[in-house]
């Protein structure tokens, strides 16, 4: 039997069309799993309370905290990390919470703004920043207030900054020190100096 080459052509597209079929075939299915989300148990302590979540690996320590513990005082600015919005103290230390994963965060401590202070009995810095008007609009004051209650443990813990002048010796509660350390909070109202002013009091007062 002869097989003209339009045939053979024909064949042979046949027979790669159908080696190429099963691969392809196993990826559309390896896509369809990636799409299924993957949930874990995460325990976070956040104000002081234990909390159990099954989330979503993919869930950011910010959708946690607004989403599922219905804590919104933490805002969604930017969601990249650069305005400051969603800042919270984890384990002591201040964090853009939109950018950490919270399966990243599991058995830490979380404080959030809700766990500062409440309307009855506020944080020192709380009352600071209402005494010094240190806000506008409030969006970016939630993550403002955490970032200034972790920028005075910095301080006194000697962590430099940029900004130090010497990296041995203690830093100095100065306003070009905490500019410095506050720079990744950002105020579109622009209510930057009365921030500092209010950062300074409460540092000077616990000094």
């Amino acid at each position: 039997m002869t097989i003209s080459r339009r045939g053979f052509l024909i064949l042979g597209a046949v027979t790669a069309t159908a080696f190429a079929m099963p691969p392809f075939i196993s990826l559309k299915a390896y896509a369809a799993n990636l799409e299924q989300p993957m949930n874990v148990k995460v325990t976070i302590n956040v104000n002081g309370k234990p909390r159990e979540l099954q989330l979503d690996t993919r869930t950011t320590l910010l959708d946690a905290l607004r989403e599922h513990l219905h804590l919104t005082g933490s805002k969604k600015g930017c969601d990249h990390g650069q305005c400051g919005a969603c800042t919270v103290i984890a384990d002591g230390r201040r964090i853009n919470s939109c950018l950490s994963l919270a399966v990243m965060q599991d058995g830490a401590e979380i404080t959030t703004i809700e766990g500062l202070g409440m309307p009855d009995n506020l944080h020192p810095m709380q009352a600071a920043f209402i005494k010094h008007d240190g806000y506008q609009c409030g969006y970016c004051t939630p993550g403002q207030i955490c970032s200034a209650v972790a920028v005075i443990k910095e301080i006194r813990d000697g962590i430099p900054s940029h900004a130090s002048p010497s990296l041995t010796e203690p830093p100095q509660l100065i306003a070009a020190e905490l500019q410095e350390r506050m720079s990744g909070n950002i105020c579109r109202c622009g209510a930057y100096s009365n921030i500092i002013e209010a950062i300074s009091e409460v540092a000077q007062v616990q000094s």
